[in-house]
């Protein structure tokens, strides 16, 4: 028996010695992968703004350096991007998603049952505040001047942000806003607000018109309506917020409800069912990347505004907001079916 057990120590031995030392199962997952970043707006927009720029830097912190693709796939306010990542995507850590910050208004509106809870974030990029803003020379000037006149607003599919805004503030705040449905995210409704086909955009971010239009912000070169937030960002002090806007009680914690998305901003997330060694190590990677100086000195460079959060905090946003009450459910509803 002695003989026989020597032999097989001295194998097992021999096998230790040439595995790595510290051997990584999840760096050896990844190692030659592709990680498909998934976003659920078109190219041009905030969305699409962050979703590559995470997707830039995030590799290298990533056990593996696996390769990062981004994958627009716009449609219905991201719904649809939100219905592939959780029930056709993978569940294995090889997919993540930026989509719309109204994750859960989205998905109370939809046909398809999506437990929003299964979701897993890794981390916010950006809080994100998105502002209803028109060009000078179209016949208004303040919010006020919307609740007397007829304004036409570009807003993207039902129950996204872009539309959520304008939507309750017309029903809510006393706002003649016009939809104009159709487009595929902000930056096609910019487009075509230049081209006068609508008066101003129901929803872009902040953060968005900072890098691509400064002088807007700036230079008071735009009409800045209304901005998605709970307390006014300090490059708005004179914008109203949201539940400022309600014209009843009903109205102002309905416009609260949907100011609070401001906080889930440009996240990042992964599939349901991701194995927890993958998640920690994903969640790992993002924390490192924001402190990555690369990253951080690429967003100054860039006039990317970032104030990052972790999964773990967003998540609980997320479920948050997932507790609404009934009322409100019923009232995102009217709001979808109203603009079909």
């Amino acid at each position: 028996m002695a003989r026989f057990i020597r032999p097989c120590l001295l194998a097992f031995w021999l096998a230790a010695a040439t595995t790595p030392a510290g051997a990584d199962p999840v760096a050896n997952f990844y190692a030659g992968k592709q990680i498909r970043m998934v976003i659920g707006y078109g190219t041009g927009g905030g969305y699409d703004l962050y979703a590559r720029f995470a997707a830039e830097f995030l590799r290298k912190h990533i056990p593996g350096n696996p390769a990062i693709i981004p994958q627009n796939m716009p449609g219905a306010g991201s719904l649809k991007a939100i219905q592939y990542l959780y029930s056709v995507a993978p569940k294995d850590g090889t997919y993540l998603g930026v989509v719309d910050q109204s994750l859960v208004l989205n998905t109370a509106v939809s046909s398809d049952k999506i437990d929003v809870s299964q979701f897993s974030y890794i981390g916010r990029i950006n809080r994100n505040v998105d502002v209803g803003v028109g060009l000078p020379g179209r016949g208004f000037q303040s919010f006020a001047d919307a609740r007397q006149k007829e304004i036409r607003v570009g807003v993207s599919l039902e129950a996204s942000t872009a539309v959520l805004l304008p939507a309750s503030l017309a029903l809510y705040g006393g706002a003649k806003f016009k939809l104009v449905r159709g487009y595929n995210g902000a930056g096609e409704i910019m487009l075509a607000m230049l081209r006068g086909e609508v008066d101003m955009v129901g929803g872009v971010g902040l953060p968005l018109l900072v890098v691509r239009n400064p002088d807007w912000v700036f230079d008071g070169k735009a009409v800045i309506l209304y901005q998605n937030a709970l307390e006014r960002h300090p490059l708005l002090p004179n914008v109203p917020t949201l539940p400022e806007l309600g014209l009843t009680p009903e109205g102002v914690t309905f416009l609260r409800v949907v100011a609070s998305t401001a906080e889930i901003g440009r996240s990042v997330l992964t599939t349901p069912g991701v194995p927890p060694e993958r998640l920690a190590a994903l969640r790992k990677a993002f924390q490192d990347m924001i402190a990555d100086p690369d990253y951080i000195a690429a967003a100054a460079q860039r006039h990317i505004e970032v104030s990052p959060a972790s999964g773990e905090r967003i998540d609980e946003l997320v479920r948050e907001t997932a507790r609404l009450p009934a009322a409100v459910i019923e009232a995102v509803n009217a709001l979808a079916k109203a603009g079909r």
